[in-house]
């Protein structure tokens, strides 16, 4: 089979949805990697991790609810991690 002639529409759910969002070839190459293996995406993009250091660089000394609204936690949470954060750079 020519694997340029393959249309979204020939394959299966799963493949066609993701054939519409990334394209053919992307699909076979994550066909070839995962085929017969279930796949979890976490609902987080980004590492807990990666946030809290978004966080104490982004922070102004004034913006604990923007920060909260935007990467979608308590402002208590922002607090707690923007404290460690700051005594982390005090060691």
């Amino acid at each position: 089979m020519d694997l340029k002639t393959i249309k979204g529409e020939y394959l299966n759910s799963a493949y066609g949805e993701l054939a519409n969002l990334i394209g053919i070839d992307a699909v076979l190459k994550i066909h070839a990697t995962y085929r017969g293996q279930q796949v979890f995406f976490p609902v987080d993009l980004f590492s807990k991790d990666f946030i809290r250091k978004q966080i104490v660089e982004e922070y102004d000394g004034n913006n604990v609810k923007q920060l909260a609204l935007k990467y979608g936690y308590t402002e208590k949470w922002i607090k707690k991690i923007l404290k460690e954060g700051i005594d982390t750079r005090k060691e």
